[in-house]
């Protein structure tokens, strides 16, 4: 990751990642995270919090790890880098919004434990997604190649 562009985020999830293939059969999910900061008022003496809210997008295996593993109210550790992301509506109305693209996502240990399980390691020509523990579903094949333009280690835009 580039310096300058790095975002670490501790919060609790807002909602289920959702799962999604793109055209080429690249996974990806999104998520929704609120991060509290709570500081002491110094005139008052009083405790105050602002909620912060974000949408973490994440791909390929993570995703679907994520999807697997991450639910509602969880609260995990972000680390990834802003990505500005525009689009325009079907009004014609012009739309933008910063999302926290994920380099790495963990539990946080702080007020909780964690059960951590690997995944074995698929190689490009490997198919299928995850199918296991109640994680939604999205009815899609994989292809069974690489797709074109980009490999699995690199970002797909």
């Amino acid at each position: 990751m580039p310096p300058g562009n790095s975002v670490t985020l501790v919060g609790n999830i807002t909602r289920d990642p959702e799962l999604r293939f793109t055209n080429t059969g690249q996974a990806t999910a999104s998520f929704g995270l609120a991060v509290n900061r709570r500081w002491q008022n110094r005139q008052t003496q009083e405790w105050e919090e602002a909620t912060s809210f974000f949408d973490v997008v994440c791909w390929r295996e993570m995703a679907e790890n994520a999807a697997e593993s991450l639910t509602r109210g969880a609260r995990v550790i972000v680390t990834g880098r802003l990505d500005q992301r525009s689009w325009e509506t079907p009004e014609g109305d012009k739309r933008s919004k910063v999302e926290i693209v994920a380099e790495e996502i963990g539990p946080s240990i702080r007020w909780a434990t964690a059960q951590v399980t690997k995944n074995e390691r698929r190689t490009p020509g490997e198919g299928g997604g995850s199918t296991g523990g109640g994680a939604p579903q999205v009815a899609s094949s994989r292809p069974a190649a690489e797709p074109a333009g980009y490999g699995y280690s690199e970002e797909p835009f």
